[in-house]
């Protein structure tokens, strides 16, 4: 899960040193990289196979992230993976006593939030806690929350602490980890991309939404996180490469003796809207566009 700048980070341990999460190294020649999707915090991670075992899609397995090791889920194998893609050993297919273990912190878990939230209004500090998380191999619990600004949450942490008798680790994270962690549904009617697909997203940007014609209303292209919408990405490429050959919006197109302006570009469906300054409008398919090789200037190809 990626954190905030300047993120806060405390520990108070009871006794013992945290456990070394598995670090990550190029994938190895020969073996198999899985992409798998850690349950607690939808992260996407990869992994390799252990020697002489084979990973299906939808094994649930314990793999080590940053935090420690944890439970997730095999989305697939990585048929090209790229070059230097940094990946961690799968620790061991999730035993029956793994997920017995998941379902009893899924309970405990429920209780360290609220009680997590009284300790903060009681402190009144002024963050947002986001999820409380049981690692699978440790006794340690991590909390996530965000905040507008650096927050001293070391007599929380004293608090906490002395509630559980356990490792406390406190960690400030964005808004888009927060959506991703809590998950919902998006204006689609379809789970958040960041929670249901994968966190390995492309950087969006305004530019974006201009090359497919949506409109710059923050609240139209944006998501839960209040961030531009990370499906703003995915159809960008083709809307990028059509348009390369393409007339641009308000071009002047002559035909039939009359002069008209494009006013709407549908990629997906292939269409231009012409209009005319008479009130005539043409809707035609980008296959009968051309441009003319002598004036470079876009014509529609003659009829027959």
């Amino acid at each position: 899960m990626g954190d905030e700048g300047n993120h806060d980070l405390s520990e108070a341990a009871p006794g013992g040193a945290p456990a070394a999460a598995g670090t990550a190294s190029p994938a190895a020649a020969g073996r198999a990289v899985c992409r798998v999707k850690v349950l607690f915090s939808s992260a996407t991670e990869f992994c390799t196979e252990p020697e002489g075992t084979a990973a299906a899609v939808g094994d649930l397995v314990v793999v080590p992230t940053r935090y420690g090791n944890e439970i997730a889920r095999v989305l697939g194998i990585e048929v090209q993976p790229a070059e230097g893609t940094e990946a961690r050993e799968i620790v061991r297919p999730a035993s029956p006593v793994d997920l017995s273990r998941l379902r009893e912190n899924g309970v405990r878990e429920e209780q360290a939030y609220e009680t997590a939230r009284e300790r903060i209004a009681a402190r009144g500090l002024d963050m947002k806690l986001v999820s409380a998380h049981y690692l699978l191999d440790e006794q340690k619990i991590l909390f996530f929350f965000t905040a507008e600004e650096r927050i001293d949450f070391r007599d929380l942490v004293r608090d906490l602490v002395a509630t559980f008798k356990l490792r406390i680790e406190l960690r400030q994270i964005g808004v888009r980890d927060e959506a991703r962690v809590v998950g919902g549904g998006g204006v689609c009617g379809r789970a958040l991309c960041c929670n249901s697909i994968t966190d390995r997203l492309r950087p969006v940007s305004i530019k974006m939404a201009k090359e497919q014609n949506l409109t710059l209303n923050s609240m139209k292209i944006s998501g839960h996180c209040g961030r531009l919408l990370c499906c703003l990405a995915y159809e960008f490429d083709v809307y990028h490469e059509a348009r390369g050959s393409l007339p641009l919006m308000n071009a002047r197109i002559r035909y039939d003796g009359e002069e008209f302006r494009v006013t709407e570009l549908n990629v997906l469906a292939r269409r231009v809207r012409l209009a005319g300054a008479s009130g005539r409008v043409l809707d035609v398919g980008f296959e009968a566009l051309m441009r003319n090789p002598k004036t470079q200037a876009w014509e529609l190809k003659p009829r027959g």
